[in-house]
């Protein structure tokens, strides 16, 4: 029997390519976002190029009603049992907090944390019955530090890790892998949406910045060997790693500074 797997944000980005990678691995896929006719053309490459199965689901699961809609879709009209969950629709804000629309901050906070941790809920269940599966959640290097000038949305990102590392301990002793996919500046959508194009670290032409293929194949590469946090890209890596011994007030300095226009 095939295996399948559900992407969230699969229209775009890194989910997008994590939907070209699972299938070339031999993954069924449901792929869930806002744009249908995207997901559409996904859809038309992955069956003609792969050669496997594509079910689609145009909806916004920031939405209250949506996880529940998608589990029901899964469950009762697809008929398929879910092997991976990824987790990865999100989007970020930039700009002080005060200036900020409260309204989108919401919406972010509704997607990056409450639809991620819903769907988490719903599917759990079925993989711990089963005695196996795997749930990858799409948080950032930015869920390792304090987000001046993206306060909320590094926020969010902290939330991730936190609640992916807890449950890779809760599960990983029943069958169950979990891990938080941390990538650094990535050349993708998001950054026009988060409003960070006119960043002087975005315009700049540095190794820093991955593409969303790159991510996509380390993700997927990190979560069949079971790791429990994937960071794509050696200097994002030493990032992490020298937050453990800088003092908070120098990391949230020198996070202002990369996060200023200029």
């Amino acid at each position: 029997m095939n295996k399948t797997a559900l992407i969230t944000g699969a229209s775009t980005g890194i989910g997008k390519e994590l939907s070209y990678v699972f299938a070339r691995n031999g993954y069924d896929l449901i792929l869930v976002a806002r744009n249908s006719d995207q997901l559409k053309k996904i859809k038309e490459e992955i069956e003609e190029s792969y050669h496997r199965r594509v079910f689609i689901i145009a909806r916004d699961i920031s939405e209250s009603a949506a996880p529940e809609l998608v589990f029901n879709k899964v469950n009762k009209e697809f008929k398929v049992s879910l092997d991976v969950l990824v987790n990865n629709a999100g989007f970020g804000l930039y700009r002080r907090f005060e200036e900020t629309d409260i309204n989108r901050e919401l919406n972010m906070i509704d997607l990056n944390i409450k639809a991620l941790t819903h769907l988490t809920k719903l599917f759990l269940p079925e993989m711990l019955e089963r005695g196996g599966g795997k749930i990858m959640n799409v948080a950032s290097v930015a869920g390792f530090m304090p987000g001046p000038l993206m306060s909320v949305y590094y926020a969010t990102k902290a939330y991730v890790v936190s609640f992916t590392l807890a449950l890779h301990q809760e599960l990983h002793k029943k069958g169950i892998a979990v891990s938080a996919l941390c990538p650094g500046p990535t050349k993708t959508e998001f950054t026009q949406r988060a409003q960070l194009e006119h960043l002087k670290f975005f315009k700049a032409n540095s190794f820093f910045i991955h593409d969303a293929k790159s991510v996509a194949i380390i993700g997927f590469n990190g979560l069949m060997n079971g790791k429990p946090v994937i960071i794509p890209g050696l200097l994002n890596k030493l990032t992490v790693q020298m937050l453990r011994f800088l003092p908070g007030t120098l990391v949230r300095g020198l996070t202002r500074r990369v996060m200023e226009k200029r």
